[in-house]
């Protein structure tokens, strides 16, 4: 017996050195994963931000056409006598308006925006610690 606690002990060190070389494999793949699940993300969120800065752009263009040709209409309709200074007023109130309306709802919905997580790191991370815990 006495023979075999040595081979014991080297045996035991072998173990929890191979566990803790697992352990640290595991955690640096985990923290890849999270990498690779964060930058998947915002890739989505970056091409999806440039094609809507692009629509909003060519959104814009046509707005100031048709807001141009509405303040010339308001302009002809309401102020027949030459004042058609006035119906470029009236279209800059309306837009003030609408403008605040905007923002008030881009606050409100950036405020309830969630930032981008790595929902599978977390879940792989949970599984692994309930294995070892054994819950």
């Amino acid at each position: 017996m006495a023979a075999e606690d040595p081979q014991l002990a080297q045996q035991l060190a072998k173990t929890i050195t191979e566990v803790s070389e697992r352990a640290s494999v595991l955690v640096r793949e985990e923290i890849e994963l999270a990498k690779a699940e964060i930058f998947a993300k915002l890739g989505k969120l970056l091409r999806g931000a440039v094609v809507g800065l692009v629509a909003g752009l060519f959104g814009v263009i046509a707005l100031l056409y048709f807001l141009n040709g509405f303040a010339w209409l308001i302009s002809i309709e309401l102020f027949p006598r030459g004042k058609y200074y006035a119906g470029f007023f009236v279209m800059a109130v309306l837009l003030v308006i609408l403008g605040a309306i905007a923002g008030f709802l881009a606050a409100k919905w950036l405020r309830a925006a969630a930032p981008p997580t790595p929902n599978m790191a977390i879940d792989e991370a949970r599984k692994i610690r309930a294995s070892v815990t054994g819950d």
